[in-house]
């Protein structure tokens, strides 16, 4: 699943918005499509549902808004604001 680090805090509304990275003082905006965007993901769905929610509130196909969904969570994601929740071992925390 999908989620902001919690070092990322969100500012999102329907006209727009902005993730502020405490780590580094940062804000990234946002557009009202990629806060809509966060916004679905941040429901607690999958990627799929978070698409197809897009879809219906935009009136694209369900290709254009799983293309959609996917390039914010994953542009977030590169930038180190948001993450999935993969497990991922350190190697200095092996016995954990």
């Amino acid at each position: 699943m999908w989620r902001l680090r919690e070092s990322t805090h969100p500012v999102l509304t329907d006209e727009g918005g902005a993730l502020l990275d405490e780590r580094t003082g940062r804000w990234t905006h946002l557009t009202p499509t990629a806060s809509a965007a966060v916004m679905l993901l941040l429901a607690g769905g999958t990627e799929e549902e978070a698409a197809g929610q897009y879809a219906t509130r935009y009136g694209i196909g369900a290709e254009q808004a799983a293309i959609d969904i996917r390039t914010v969570a994953e542009a977030l994601t590169v930038q180190g604001l948001a993450a999935t929740d993969t497990v991922r071992r350190r190697w200095w925390r092996w016995w954990r």
